[in-house]
Formats: C-alpha cells, structure tokens, sequence
C-alpha cells in the first residue's frame, strides 16, 4: 500500500506539474465530478499527473469485459468448469485484457495531456515515455493486487481501491470545514 501511494505522488516524466493540477481540478469540477470520481479511484493519482494515473481502472474494466466473455461465449464457459485451471486462464486473459486497456487509455491520457499545453514537449518522445510509464504503473498496480491476494491479506485490487478512497478523506474533511 505504501509503494501504491508512493507512486501516486511521482509526477510523469516531461509533465509541468503545476498547471496539470489546476486542469484537472478544474476538468474535475466542470465534469460534474466523473473526472473526480476517476481520480477517486486512482488515490489522487490522476489529479497529480502520476506514474500511476491510470490506477487500478483498467484492471477493472478488463475483469468486466473477460467475466462478460466467458459468461456469454459457449468456448469460454467450459473455463468455468475447469477448477483452478480454469481460473488462471481467466486471470491471464485478464491481464492481456489490463494490457490493451492500459495502452488505449495511456495514448489517450499523452495526447490528450500534449493537447492541453500540460508536457513540456509534445514530441514523440513524450508520448512514448508518458504512455510506457502510465502502461507500466498500471500493470504494477495490478501485480501489487495479486500480490495482497496471494499472500493472504484480502482481496488485493480491493484494499487498492480502499487504500485509495480514504487517502482523500483528510482533504475532503478539511474543505468541508472550510466550506461550512
């Protein structure tokens, strides 16, 4: 959990920090919070145009899309019936899944950074560096999941989640006193 708040903090290579924040703040409330529920999710990553931005989300979409899959695709279902066999093949579809997901997301989140003035280049370096990063934070994230599950501890991808949320709890009681 330390490692995933660690990483939402570490800025993005070739971002300018300052005005990102700003954008995303604003983005955030011009959205009518989905761009905040997003960074919710990401424990403030995204707001801090973080290595790990792209948070556990893509992860999560791709479990979606393979439970979708294998329930309604007659040659997936006998995955189920497989046992632990069957599980591991679906947890490697998954991570394939997690992998296209992440690299969509990752060029979207470059261009769309470059687009808005928020690189300090908008060479092809940067993009490839911004979406290797953001691809590589993803896939990271998704092993420190597994990595809780396995050991034990809980659901992994869960108390990601729940390490997350509540790391914005000082924040958010801070700007209701301030509001009140």
């Amino acid at each position: 959990l330390f490692i995933a708040r660690v990483g939402a903090n570490i800025p993005l290579p070739g971002m300018n920090v300052g005005p990102i924040r700003e954008f995303m703040a604003d983005q955030a409330s011009a959205s009518g919070g989905l761009v905040g529920l997003y960074n919710m999710f990401t424990g403030g990553a995204l707001l801090n145009g973080a290595v790990f931005a792209l948070g556990i989300m893509p992860y999560i979409s791709a479990s979606i899309i393979t439970q979708l899959l294998v329930a309604t695709t007659p040659s997936l279902q006998q995955l189920r019936k497989e046992g632990e066999a069957g599980r591991k093949k679906i947890a490697q579809y998954t991570r394939y899944g997690t992998l296209a997901l992440a690299l969509v997301q990752g060029m979207a989140m470059s261009s769309g950074l470059e687009s808005q003035g928020l690189s300090y280049t908008g060479s092809f370096m940067f993009h490839f560096v911004a979406v290797a990063t953001l691809v590589t934070g993803a896939m990271f994230i998704m092993w420190l999941g597994e990595q809780v599950t396995e050991r034990g501890i809980g659901n992994g991808i869960s108390i990601i989640i729940f390490a997350g949320i509540v790391s914005g709890f000082p924040g958010a009681i801070g700007q209701s006193f301030e509001q009140a």
